[in-house]
């Protein structure tokens, strides 16, 4: 009597191949770009926080971070970037809204998208010059209006150069980058969802509220939190624009990279964690919540 052998087969396929070597090295110029400009430096920042200048283990520089100039600094941060944020939600939100579902022309979504994919990059030391070129003491909209209509801007207690004019500042490429990420979410709105709440009777402001609104939700508030790390980290434009005048942590942390105010280099490295845990965990959040509403567009 014959017995069939039940050992399995061992796959004699070559686990290196040539297609495979190829494939590795597609990616192979991203990770190491990853690596040397994002990885090592970011491992090298939390080595560095929590050693003192001859190498040895402390943890005075994170409690040094609470002192009153860098808490502060921390705290018109988060200020900045939360009223940026929010601001860029509502109005980006309102306006992916119209091109999507108000029954606008094809072509003016196509005008908003294309804009809006060129000023979300738009920042740095451009944004800044062309903010003080239009809002600034001597800028066209306020010697317009002080010439034309005898309203003095600056009078009323508004100046670019302070939390409110930042925060306005910031707003330019908050908008469209809220337009960019919000309009894929509306575009899977399926019909189906209201023409069934209306045919069990719900008015628009039910579905809404009811029926959009909570499916719409994650990717509402993962969008504002991207916003608000996008904010945190930005430099460029409020040195341009404010200089040192607004002590906010990017500020500070440029300051101390180039003179050692602090005259802690360890403590810079520690501001920068900092900063680091504080964006990481806004990244890991809106990353939660956008893999939530992909469940409802599938």
């Amino acid at each position: 009597m014959s017995t069939v052998s039940t050992t399995p087969a061992v796959s004699t396929a070559p686990l290196i191949t040539k297609d495979r070597v190829i494939d590795w090295l597609g990616i192979a110029p991203f990770i190491i770009f990853a690596l040397l400009f994002l990885i090592v430096p970011t491992l090298y920042l939390v080595v560095g926080a929590f050693l003192t200048p001859e190498g040895n283990f402390t943890l005075k520089n994170i409690g040094d971070l609470f002192t009153p100039t860098i808490l502060s600094a921390y705290w018109i941060s988060i200020r900045v970037s939360v009223a940026s944020a929010l601001g860029g939600a509502l109005i980006g939100f309102f306006l992916a809204w119209a091109v999507v579902l108000g029954g606008l022309p094809t072509s003016v979504r196509s005008t908003l998208l294309t804009f809006s994919g060129v000023a979300s990059n738009f920042a740095g030391i451009p944004l800044a010059f062309s903010f003080l070129a239009t809002l600034g003491r001597t800028g066209l909209v306020t010697v317009f209006l002080r010439d034309w209509f005898g309203f003095n801007l600056y009078g009323t207690g508004f100046n670019l150069l302070s939390f409110f004019g930042l925060t306005i500042t910031y707003m330019y490429f908050q908008i469209p980058l809220m337009v960019l990420i919000l309009t894929p979410a509306l575009d899977g709105m399926k019909k189906e969802w209201r023409e069934a709440a209306e045919i069990l009777g719900a008015s628009n402001f039910q579905y809404w509220t009811k029926v959009a609104l909570p499916i719409l939700w994650p990717s509402l508030l993962g969008t504002t939190l991207l916003l608000f790390a996008n904010a945190f980290g930005a430099i460029a434009t409020a040195y341009a624009l404010t200089g040192s005048s607004l002590n906010i942590v990017p500020i500070l942390l440029y300051a101390q990279i180039r003179g050692d105010v602090l005259h802690n280099a360890n403590l810079g490295y520690a501001i920068a964690l900092g900063m680091i845990v504080i964006t990481g965990v806004s990244n890991v959040l809106y990353l939660m919540l956008r893999m939530r509403a992909e469940r409802w567009q599938k």
